[in-house]
């Protein structure tokens, strides 16, 4: 079981110019190696038989048909534009 140190977490923490509590420190160590501790055990987890997967679902490329449909008229869409040229927005320049 690894066990990570509260001086490592300080030294860390100074390498990363970061600046922890002596108390912020010993409550990082506890959590950090709880969480080192809880990945061995999944690491011991015999997987044996169990096809690998990417997802955790059978469901493969559930989308709905492309159906190409007219919502909005050009018009429509320009109708309440400050400004517009060759049925186009027209907006102020940014580049000269």
């Amino acid at each position: 079981m690894a066990k990570i140190t509260k001086e490592q977490i300080l030294h860390t923490a100074d390498l990363a110019t970061l600046a922890i509590s002596e108390e912020e420190a010993e409550m990082y160590s506890t959590q950090l190696t709880e969480i080192i501790t809880f990945t061995e055990k999944i690491q011991n987890i015999n997987t044996d038989g169990v096809k690998p997967t990417i997802y955790g679902s059978d469901n493969d490329n559930v989308l709905r048909e492309d159906n190409a449909k007219r919502t909005i008229t050009q018009e429509e869409a320009l109708k309440n534009a400050p400004s517009k040229e060759d049925g186009q927005f027209k907006v102020p320049s940014i580049m000269e």
